[in-house]
């Protein structure tokens, strides 16, 4: 995971925790995990998608195969390809192809297959949808760590998945023994 450094300068990434989806010789890509979407829920995505779904106010409570939709957290996941959307979940569920396995707990379905599963009870266990990604070009990453850009440390699953994001940035530079207001906006190299 990608710890955003107060040097960042630039304000979409300010305070963001990102997981990597993907890393090589030719670039990287992965999707901000803390940044709730301000516009979107995730029922009025499903309405606006034409995905049959129950809204909790309108199930059903004494009918047994009625069931409520999870709210899952929309998140912004990058600046790019905002209107696209990227579901991280939990690798109970797979659709074929269009599930990519990105480490032994995470998988990521970009496909509306994932999104009907979940309207309808089938879906994963844990998952959280963004739209848009962050990506960088072949070497970019590393020179954005390099100019103190980017601290990293292990992906865990509360700090993927949590409904917690308001903690998620305090809580990935805990886990490198930072506190983060011994942090400063000062670049430098020792």
């Amino acid at each position: 995971m990608l710890i955003a450094m107060p040097t960042m300068g630039d304000p979409r990434f300010e305070r963001t925790l990102i997981y990597v989806c993907a890393h090589s010789d030719e670039g990287a890509m992965g999707l901000v995990v803390n940044k709730p979407s301000p516009i979107l829920r995730f029922p009025d995505l499903l309405e606006k998608l034409g995905i049959a779904h129950d809204r909790s106010d309108s199930a059903d409570q004494s009918d047994p195969s009625s069931h409520h939709v999870p709210d899952i957290r929309i998140l912004e996941g990058g600046p790019v390809e905002s209107g696209r959307g990227f579901v991280l979940h939990s690798r109970d569920y797979k659709a074929g192809s269009s599930t990519l396995a990105i480490s032994d707990t995470v998988s990521m379905t970009a496909t509306v297959d994932i999104l009907t599963a979940i309207s309808s009870g089938q879906g994963p266990e844990k998952a959280i949808l963004a739209l848009g990604y962050s990506g960088w070009s072949a070497g970019q990453l590393e020179q954005e760590i390099q100019a103190n850009g980017w601290l990293h440390c292990d992906a865990d699953d509360a700090l993927i998945f949590d409904a917690q994001l308001e903690t998620k940035y305090d809580r990935a530079l805990a886990k490198l023994g930072i506190d983060v207001s011994f942090l400063s906006s000062e670049a430098g190299h020792a």
